[in-house]
């Protein structure tokens, strides 16, 4: 049997399957708290199995309209949002949160806007410029490339309104204060504090058993949001990635820091190298070794870190 051609076959035929038009398979939300739903996607990268969808796309229902939070990676993610937006409520959805420049995020926005036109987009200001400089096309393309050209079709929706570093918005009867950071893990990041509901929206600073892509971020950064997060002590954690809960998980990353960041500065001052680190730290770190991307992301991280002490 001729194998190669019978998959290019196949992957022709996925492809072909795709298109502009398409919305992804249905995700059930969770009702997290009165009037607000997560749909937790699945971990990992973006995928033709997953159809690009792996973040934690989350709306507010207020008393008059709707607050969106990270409607996902590609028009057809947020189509399958905003279908489940409308099991919960008929008003329309008013203001879109993007927590930071990767397009897992905000692509969706596409969808958010074709239902909701007059929809109010915000972001932090450098996450804003930095799509407007190509950060858009480039994520495009990282989407489609990664689904084999499912996502096809997304236009890139750039937020319009800035968001500074300790402001407010009241929205609806809510109260949705900003925490933003340049050294976070886009460099682009807010976390959305609902007041009076003490819930935390962490975009991609804090996630849940997940081995953090460390990319573009710097590890001073994520590990002071993460301090940051646990200080503002709110009965709800939402992280960008994994499931929701309480203050448990945000502990857990930062004791994975905890432990990773000395001993790679232990092992750098003793002239190891990275591949002489990560025997070492994979049984220092062995008690979250089922936390997702352990294997994509974990040689990465010893890699950056060395990369930082470097440069301190």
């Amino acid at each position: 049997m001729r194998i190669v051609p019978l998959l290019a076959a196949l992957v022709f035929s996925t492809a072909a399957l795709a298109g502009p038009s398409d919305t992804v398979r249905p995700y059930s939300p969770d009702k997290v708290a009165t009037g607000v739903w997560v749909i937790h996607g699945p971990q990992g990268l973006p995928s033709v199995e997953n159809q690009s969808f792996m973040n934690n796309p989350a709306w507010i229902v207020t008393k008059d309209g709707v607050v969106v939070i990270d409607p996902g990676s590609s028009v057809q993610v947020g189509r399958m949002v905003v279908a489940q937006i409308r099991k919960t409520t008929q008003l329309p959805v008013t203001h879109v949160f993007n927590t930071h420049v990767h397009g897992d995020h905000w692509l969706g926005n596409h969808a958010i806007v074709d239902a909701w036109p007059k929809a109010t987009m915000i972001a932090h200001p450098d996450m804003i410029q930095r799509a407007k400089d190509g950060a858009d096309k480039l994520w495009l393309q990282i989407m489609s490339d990664m689904t084999q050209g499912y996502t096809n079709g997304t236009r890139a929706e750039i937020p319009t309104v800035e968001a500074a570093d300790g402001q407010t918005f009241k929205i609806g009867g809510k109260t949705f204060r900003i925490h933003s950071s340049t050294d976070g893990h886009s460099k682009t990041d807010l976390m959305i504090e609902m007041v009076e509901d003490r819930i935390l929206f962490t975009g991609d600073n804090v996630l849940n058993r997940q081995v953090m892509n460390m990319r573009d971020a710097t590890f001073k950064g994520v590990m002071k949001e993460t301090d940051r997060a646990l200080a503002l002590n709110v009965k709800t954690y939402i992280p960008g990635h994994g499931k929701t809960g309480g203050r448990d998980f945000v502990e857990e990353q930062k004791a994975w820091f905890g432990i990773f960041m000395p001993e790679v500065r232990r092992m750098y001052d003793e002239g190891l190298n990275d591949y002489e680190m990560k025997p070492v730290l994979v049984e220092k770190l062995k008690a979250y070794q089922n936390w997702a991307e352990w294997d994509t992301n974990l040689g990465q991280q010893i890699s950056l870190a060395i990369l930082e002490i470097e440069q301190e």
